[in-house]
């Protein structure tokens, strides 16, 4: 690469950041939920039909695991990710990508019905992280969307399962919801000897 294509290129991308940086300005002054890292859930109606239906989901996760070496890894299905991860750690049984329908659908009905009751859901899947597995910090592009986690399969101890975002750590719980502004810097970890898995959602 010339010396003239390496300055063009760092313009594009400064000209990119800074109007990632102003749309990120603009959605933070519009939002009518604020700007925390994590958000209480009671503030989405929709939470409250997740969570009682969360065993109903649990048992269509459960069918799932049975083929689980045969799930993708995440950076299988999203390259990008292989900053992230590159074992086979981290499994995912997508039902929507960006919008988009995945054939699994139909093996998770009742699961996909009730991602349905979600207003603007664009992405959803079954996240799974493996025993011992740890994601480093990093952040995600934009803040026109809010990271949705439904506490599925969380192994004992629990306080050896847990997300930072920001500056504030938590832990999931089964049948419990955590909301977060991904454009925080976060980080998540798997001490255990099990599988910890979510429902994930944009």
């Amino acid at each position: 690469m010339t010396r003239w294509q390496t300055t063009a290129r760092n313009a594009a991308f400064d000209v990119l950041k800074r109007g990632v940086e102003g749309m990120d300005r603009f959605y933070t002054s519009a939002s009518r939920v604020g700007n925390p890292a994590f958000f209480e859930p009671a503030t989405f109606p929709w939470v409250r039909t997740l969570e009682a239906n969360w065993r109903t989901i649990r048992a269509e996760l459960d069918e799932v695991l049975r083929h689980r070496d045969d799930l993708p890894n995440f950076q299988d299905i999203s390259p990008e990710q292989a900053s992230l991860s590159t074992d086979d750690k981290w499994k995912t049984y997508f039902f929507y990508a960006y919008g988009i329908r995945a054939g699994n659908v139909e093996r998770c009905p009742r699961t996909a019905e009730l991602l349905k009751e979600i207003p603007g859901m664009t992405t959803a899947f079954f996240s799974i992280l493996g025993p011992h597995k740890h994601l480093p910090p990093h952040r995600g592009p934009y803040k026109g969307v809010i990271r949705y986690h439904l506490g599925l399969k969380i192994p004992e101890p629990a306080t050896a399962c847990g997300i930072r975002v920001g500056t504030e750590t938590r832990g999931w719980a089964e049948g419990k919801s955590l909301i977060f502004d991904d454009t925080f810097e976060h980080e998540a970890w798997n001490h255990t000897d099990e599988d910890r898995a979510v429902l994930f959602v944009d």
